[in-house]
This record gives C-alpha cells, sequence and structure tokens, in this order.
C-alpha cells in the first residue's frame, strides 16, 4: 500500500505500522468495546487497527497526523464499507482534545492505539492530566515504557512515570508484541499497557508531581537528601515515611501524605 501510494515509514513520526491481522484483533479484543462505546485512536496510519476497532460496533475516531497516509485511510476505510469511523487529521501531541473527542458523551472515551515510541510517555500523560473523558487507555508502546506505567514501588522500574499512572488510574501490562509483526521492523519489543482511570486522591496536584519529579530526579539518593529543604523531619515522621527511604520504595499513599504535609492540607 505504501509503494502504490509513494509512501515510506516517515522515521520522523516514529511511523511503525502493524502487519499482523491476528496482532490488531488481539489489540480489539483487549479493548473490550462495542455498540454504543467511543473510542479515540492515535496514530491510526493505514487502518489495519482501526478496521478491527470498527468491527466492534464502536464508534472510532481515528487521528492521523501524517497528511500523506491520511488520504489512503481513508480509501481503505471507504473501500472496507466501514461507517462507524471518523477520520481526523491532527497532531494529538498539540491539538485541542475537546476539537477530537465529544465531552458530553455518556461513559467517556476509550484511548486505543500503536502509539510510536517517541510519543508515547508523553501522550498517554497528556491525556492522564489534561483528559479526564477519557477513562480507559488500552496502547501498544516501547515494552520498556509500558513496564515503567505499570510497575510497583520497589521494582527497578518503578519511577515518576508510575507514581503519575497509579495516581491517575490502575496500570497493568496486558500484553506482549514482538518486532516482527511491524513494518519496518524496530529494534525492540511492545508490550500493551491498560490504564483504567479512577478518582484521584484529595491533594494538590501540581505540588504532588513536583515532589515526586524532585525525588526521582535525584533517585539514588535518600529522600532526606534528595528532598531536604523541602521535607522537614517531622513532616516525614507525620507522614509515616522514613527520611532514609529511596523513592522507589513509596508507594502513591506515602506520597500523597508527604505531598499533603508539605502543602499544608
Amino acid at each position: 500500500m505504501l509503494n502504490d501510494h509513494g509512501l515510506a515509514p516517515r522515521r520522523d513520526l516514529g511511523q511503525n505500522f502493524v502487519t499482523d491481522p491476528n496482532t490488531v484483533r488481539r489489540i480489539a479484543e483487549l479493548a473490550r468495546i462495542g455498540p454504543g462505546d467511543h473510542v479515540v485512536e492515535i496514530g491510526a496510519g493505514l487502518g489495519s487497527l482501526t478496521l478491527a476497532l470498527a468491527e466492534t460496533g464502536a464508534a472510532i475516531t481515528a487521528v492521523e497526523i501524517d497528511c500523506g497516509v491520511v488520504p489512503v485511510l481513508s480509501a481503505v476505510v471507504k473501500e472496507s464499507n466501514v461507517h462507524n469511523v471518523a477520520i481526523v487529521q491532527a497532531d494529538a501531541m498539540t491539538t485541542d482534545w475537546t476539537t477530537l473527542i465529544d465531552p458530553t458523551v455518556a461513559g467517556g472515551w476509550t484511548l486505543v492505539a500503536n502509539l510510536p515510541y517517541n510519543v508515547g510517555t508523553p501522550l498517554v500523560c497528556d491525556v492522564l492530566d489534561d483528559v479526564p473523558h477519557v477513562t480507559r487507555v488500552l496502547v501498544m508502546v516501547q515494552r520498556e515504557v509500558a513496564e515503567r506505567f505499570a510497575a510497583a514501588p520497589g521494582s527497578s522500574a518503578y519511577g515518576a512515570i508510575s507514581v503519575k499512572a497509579a495516581y491517575w488510574g490502575r496500570a497493568r501490562i496486558v500484553g506482549h508484541v514482538p518486532a516482527a509483526v511491524f513494518f519496518p521492523k524496530p529494534k525492540v519489543e511492545s508490550a500493551l499497557v491498560e490504564i483504567i482511570r479512577r478518582d484521584p486522591p484529595d491533594t494538590n496536584t501540581p505540588a504532588l508531581f513536583e515532589l515526586v519529579k524532585q525525588a526521582f530526579s535525584q533517585r539514588r539518593k535518600m529522600l532526606r537528601k534528595s528532598l531536604s529543604g523541602i521535607v522537614s523531619p517531622e513532616q516525614f515522621e507525620a507522614a509515616a515515611v522514613a527520611p532514609t527511604a529511596r523513592p522507589e520504595e513509596l508507594d502513591i499513599d506515602a506520597w500523597v501524605r508527604l505531598s499533603n504535609l508539605v502543602t499544608g492540607r
């Protein structure tokens, strides 16, 4: 299809197209969507995942940044006689999401996507922070990225991204995807991570994330060192957090307790 239209995968957009039909059907099944549901797909590409999602009967908004690929995607959808897909040419990293999805839709939206490796982390984080109408995320990202989103306290993959995911929802890896199913074939493996949104803990969100960011910027240091001048010994004690602990040892509840004491909540 790329050759027929004089196109090639764009490295600047991180394009790796899924070529295996079993993989896209598996993603559609894991999405647990059907008639009446609303799905936004980021990076629809040539439409392989788009068509698999459309087969579920859900309403699909397929977003694609590449102006060269969009006409091909439109032709694929039209030729497949699919009527529940709306195609939008836009950059999901810079576009106002209220122009992509209708926030008044009952039940919220599900984000399903094969995300380019270069935007996977920031896009998911932006959606968690700024798009509450997306109530569930199922994305294919680089395996290491998926592991960071789903990591538990105490693990080597646990970091600021893990804390953010735990603050906004429940994250887990639901599948692994080999490099062989992509064109071009990437040098790394992928994984499917699911994040189900929840009501976040009561705290000053920006202050919490700033505290977490500061601690993990010196993750090898004890908290009494990395948070020196920010958290007092009395606040560590009141939060039941050992000042000798390192940031990867704290779960989301401990981070919230610490942040609330620092901000006087």
